[in-house]
């Protein structure tokens, strides 16, 4: 059995500096399960490696997907341990950075056994987000699983969703089939988990946001508004903007809230990791 190193920790705590850091120490190449960063074009919003830090060492799963790919947890699984194996049979050792835990969990664990869910069910779900939008799904979602209500990204439909289904389906709450799939695997993880203090967390992320609008990020929103519709860019850092472009809000106003749902989405990784 040999071990992997993984850098966790929330956004904007510094796991890529730290991941270079060691694999140039170690001679590693570097698998990032940070499931915003596989699409190509989503690169100042999703705060990718730059091409100097990604010159340091090889990089995996770092815009590898187009950016209407449907690409599931699954998908990344079986790839990323083969991507793994490939590393490993070339005598080099791997560091796995990301903030997705859900990504890390497949690697070390593999999937969960979810239940089947009934087309009637997916309809149920949908035609109520048509009609009464997503916080419907959330309020339904905390009464059916408060646990996982606390656990995931409330602002990714798809997300949300699909763990709604899963407890209308089974009668059980969604949070209750995870770490059912467990099996085991010819490696162990070692985790460093990367924490600061809330209140310097909170001021890197804003100072962060700051940068990433001077970097141009308003622009790239921009140019991939085409693809509003994809999952990928259901995510922080891009939604918030489709109301300025739709001219519903003020540009400041949209950067203001990429600063919040970005505080919020550090708060469930740092509740994710620590329970973890």
């Amino acid at each position: 059995m040999y071990t992997l190193t993984a850098i966790t920790g929330p956004t904007a705590s510094g796991k890529t500096a730290r991941a270079i850091e060691i694999a140039r120490e170690r001679g590693a190449e570097i698998v990032s399960f940070d499931s915003r960063q596989f699409y190509r074009g989503m690169d100042i919003g999703t705060a990718k490696p730059s091409a100097e830090e990604l010159a340091v060492a090889p990089h995996h799963f770092i815009g590898h997907l187009p950016i209407d790919a449907r690409y599931s947890v699954g998908d990344y699984e079986r790839d990323a341990l083969a991507c793994i194996a490939q590393i490993r049979a070339r005598g080099r050792e791997v560091v796995l950075v990301g903030g997705s835990g859900l990504y890390l969990e497949a690697i070390e664990h593999g999937l969960d056994h979810i239940p089947d869910v009934s087309p009637q069910v997916r309809k149920q779900v949908a035609e109520l987000e048509k009609r009464e939008g997503l916080e419907a799904l959330q309020r339904l979602l905390a009464e059916k699983d408060p646990a996982y209500y606390r656990q995931v990204d409330l602002k990714n439909p798809r997300r949300v969703a699909r763990a709604l289904e899963v407890c209308l389906a089974s009668g059980q709450p969604y949070s209750s089939f995870r770490g059912t799939g467990r099996v085991e695997r010819p490696f162990r993880v070692e985790r460093i988990n990367l924490e600061l203090p809330r209140a310097e967390l909170y001021a890197r992320i804003d100072a962060r946001v700051d940068r990433m609008m001077e970097q141009g990020l308003l622009r790239e929103v921009e140019s991939l508004l085409p693809y509003r519709h994809c999952n990928a860019m259901q995510s922080v850092g891009y939604r918030e903007f489709f109301d300025y472009f739709d001219g519903r809000i003020f540009l400041e106003q949209a950067v203001e809230l990429v600063k919040q749902h970005t505080r919020n989405y550090a708060k469930r990784q740092i509740t994710w990791f620590a329970h973890r």
